[in-house]
């Protein structure tokens, strides 16, 4: 049996991540940062907890609160493999591809400070392209 406890985001989070906000103070948004506090805190005492009870041995066994944010990977583990279970019912039997788009990083100033136009441009830009080259067998 692995009796040796499993790192997690929240304890890599409660550990650094004082020292990383600290660095980062100004730079970080306000959901990032909320993200960072609820994965901190998820399954923790400042959440509080259910107390059980053995009947025979008297022993208690405390089970703490979530986050339930969608970001928490202890929280949204389960509901991401159904999500994925279900999503993979819809797939042709197919090869697929990943394909990764992204903007000079001398943009990203840019892109941070007016995302939805950013977004609009780059989606635009990647239907265009992507509709381009797969009219064209020398890409396929």
């Amino acid at each position: 049996m692995d009796t040796e406890k499993k790192i997690g985001v929240g304890d890599i989070f409660r550990k650094y991540g004082p020292a990383y906000r600290e660095i980062f103070k100004g730079k970080l948004s306000i959901e990032h940062l909320k993200v960072m506090n609820a994965i901190e805190v998820c399954r923790t005492p400042q959440l509080g907890s259910y107390v059980y009870k053995c009947d025979t041995c008297g022993k208690k066994h405390f089970v703490y609160e979530s986050c339930g944010n969608r970001h928490c990977p202890q929280c949204q583990s389960l509901k991401a493999e159904q999500w994925v279970f279900e999503k993979k019912k819809d797939l042709l039997p197919i090869q697929y591809f990943h394909v990764v788009f992204t903007i000079p990083c001398e943009l990203n100033a840019l892109a941070i400070r007016n995302r939805k136009v950013m977004y609009d441009i780059l989606f635009n830009s990647t239907a265009c392209t992507l509709q381009e080259v797969s009219v064209d067998p020398k890409y396929l």
